[in-house]
């Protein structure tokens, strides 16, 4: 039996009975704090995916992804390469909470062809072909973060005055005196405090893919996350995280330090800023493990490689597609004319 999107249960295609998944998540899922002296990928219970699970290796594309013990892969899920190696127990912490896909196969396909029409860029070829993509389901993994801050900053605030000055010029071989306004800053210095916490920082933990590509991924809805069950794996490839924990924690602080960073700044006002100090203290801090749906496909076009992904809960599009050079030129010949048409325009008006 395997998770069907439709029911959201686990169904056989063979007879077509579906069986109920059991998830009574009355609670939130359990924050695990990240600096408590323990080990979690050593802890049993934090690594107990409910299945046995091994690690299969690409020597292609350095993707790994777990499947349960005893399955075997022909070819791997992210690059279609069959250069596939098994690498044993993962010993990977297990994902708290999960988004199960909400869009079929053949939905993820059809999302990627309107989007594909969209896209100006494209050859007219391409646009038209039935693109033959090797098209996996699989769960991402992700880090959250939660934690507070309390930061303290300096900063010089330069705030706009205006004062009527006297002028002189010359006209028509005359010399004028003539009033205007000018514009100058007065400086001082400020100080003050400023606390904040931040709650699900999400930050992927997929090495395999471009960030920004998964960035555009991102808008999962997290109220919709369900408690772990590892019924929810069958039939598709769970990712292993290959960000480590303290890792992610390092992108998750930077994400929080430009937040504070703007907010702080607003806090302060004034027209100028310079010499800015914050300092921060981050403390509570807890994490969760997510896994969350993405249909992958990878293909090929004039014998280059190319990959799209689809968002399995959301069905947001995002991938690497074939330009035309053609309408790029176009594209620069038409800017090129209106950037020249817009100053011949502007320099008649001069005269």
């Amino acid at each position: 039996m395997q998770f069907d999107t439709e029911s959201q249960g686990l169904k056989c295609h063979y007879c077509g009975s579906v069986q109920s998944i059991e998830n009574l998540m009355e609670e939130p899922p359990q924050e695990h704090p990240i600096y408590d002296g323990k080990d979690d990928e050593h802890d049993a219970a934090l690594t107990d995916w409910g299945t046995q699970q091994q690690a299969i290796h690409c020597e292609s594309c350095g993707a790994e992804s777990l499947i349960p013990a005893g399955h075997t892969a022909a070819a791997c899920a992210f690059c279609g390469s069959p250069k596939v190696l098994a690498q044993g127990a993962p010993g990977s912490i297990r994902p708290e909470s999960v988004i199960p896909f909400q869009n079929t196969r053949a939905e993820a396909i059809e999302l990627f062809k309107k989007w594909k029409r969209k896209r100006w860029f494209m050859p007219n070829a391409f646009k038209k072909l039935d693109v033959n993509a090797k098209l996996s389901g699989i769960y991402i993994p992700y880090w959250t973060y939660d934690t507070n801050t309390y930061s303290v900053y300096s900063a010089e605030v330069g705030v706009y005055h205006y004062r009527t000055v006297t002028r002189t010029r010359t006209v028509n071989g005359k010399t004028e005196t003539y009033t205007d306004t000018e514009r100058y800053t007065v400086w001082h210095w400020t100080n003050g405090d400023h606390e904040r916490g931040f709650d699900d920082i999400l930050i992927p933990a997929s090495g395999h893919y471009n960030g920004a590509m998964l960035e555009k991924l991102g808008d999962f809805d997290l109220d919709q996350l369900k408690g772990y069950r590892p019924e929810y794996l069958s039939g598709f490839i769970a990712e292993r995280y290959s960000v480590s924990r303290n890792e992610g924690w390092k992108q998750a602080r930077d994400r929080a330090d430009v937040t504070l960073d703007q907010e702080i700044r607003r806090i302060i006002g004034g027209d100028e800023l310079r010499n800015l100090s914050i300092r921060t203290r981050y403390f509570d801090i807890t994490y969760k493990h997510l896994l969350l749906p993405v249909w992958n496909a990878s293909y090929t076009y004039k014998s280059k490689p190319y990959h799209y992904m689809v968002n399995g809960q959301t069905g947001t599009v995002s991938g690497r597609v074939p330009r035309s050079a053609g309408k790029i030129a176009l594209f620069a010949l038409a800017c090129a004319a209106a950037a020249i048409a817009l100053f011949l325009w502007w320099s008649s008006s001069q005269t």
